[in-house]
């Protein structure tokens, strides 16, 4: 079986195709035959040796593919040590789920993670009422055009924030109501809830645009780690900050989490929200895939095709 191997921590040529034994499926699991898988932000801090919880190497990385199970077409989440950049891979069958009867595979790929970080948060953690300015960063990227498309399915007003002219257009075509550059961000008006991917400076712009009784999600830290938020900070604002981190919420209340999985799976059934595919690559072009994130030029999701 071939398979994308993370050789060491480095840089993209760390990557490299290799065949590797076949997966052996325990109890409770089944062996899926992948046809694509999606790559993430933290495949490439796994790879740069920059992520909290890091694998042992060499590793297969991957959380998340759709494929074909018995004849069935499915997507979900693979096994908790990854797997997913390979032609097969040992899924928990709890963690499966159907994939829509006129879905491609990449776009099923794109799903799990995407759309659960986004609803989870958005439904748990906050309230969105109508009309409620909802301002989401990196609102281009995989998880951001899924946050944009969910504020707008509970009837909220989407502000995108990009990182750069060129990533402006995709929100706007997703409902996004408006759409400004990190560094136009104090130019917007104030928001009832931030929706962060970024952290670093761009989190603490967004939360100064927060109204009283406003919340700020923290759900990422591509653009650096959170400075430190002083409670006094936000009592004297009457404001608060959640954080989400949906790896480990799997493990610790998986029962929200599948149900998360069936109301986010009904909304794009029904053609409220669809997965944002930006960019297809072999596997043999892994390391490009990784790049592409990594110099912060991709849009949607980027998927590997086996």
């Amino acid at each position: 079986m071939r398979a994308v191997v993370l050789e060491g921590v480095g840089g993209p040529e760390q990557l490299v195709v290799r065949d590797v034994p076949e997966p052996e499926a325990s109890d409770g699991a089944a062996i899926v035959d992948v046809r694509a898988a999606g790559v993430n932000f933290a495949d490439v801090l796994i790879r740069l040796g920059r992520y909290p919880q890091m694998p042992e190497l060499p590793a297969i990385l991957g959380s998340e593919i759709a494929g074909e199970l018995d004849g069935n077409r499915v997507m979900g989440f693979v096994r908790s040590e990854g797997g997913g950049y390979a032609e097969r891979v040992v899924v928990d069958t709890r963690w499966l789920l159907p994939l829509p009867t006129n879905a491609s595979f990449a776009e099923g790929a794109a799903f799990p993670m995407a759309f659960l970080t986004s609803w989870i948060p958005l439904t748990e953690l906050v309230r969105i009422a109508f009309g409620a300015r909802v301002l989401i960063t990196a609102a281009a990227g995989a998880v951001g055009t899924a946050a944009v498309q969910i504020v707008r399915a509970l009837n909220g007003n989407p502000i995108a924030a990009v990182g750069s002219v060129e990533k402006l257009e995709l929100p706007r075509s997703l409902g996004a109501v408006e759409a400004v550059t990190y560094d136009a961000l104090s130019e917007v008006e104030p928001v009832d809830a931030v929706f962060d991917l970024v952290g670093g400076d761009v989190f603490a712009s967004a939360l100064a645009l927060l109204k009283p009784m406003g919340t700020a999600i923290a759900v990422g830290y591509a653009g650096g780690l959170w400075q430190d938020v002083s409670p006094t900070w936000l009592v004297g604002r009457n404001i608060g900050v959640h954080g989400f981190y949906l790896g480990r919420l799997i493990g610790r209340n998986p029962d929200l989490v599948g149900r998360a999985a069936q109301d986010v799976l009904r909304l794009w059934e029904g053609g409220a929200v669809r997965p944002i595919v930006g960019a297809e690559f072999p596997l043999e072009a892994a390391g490009g895939a990784h790049q592409l994130i990594e110099e912060r030029q991709s849009t949607g999701k980027v998927v590997l095709i086996p």
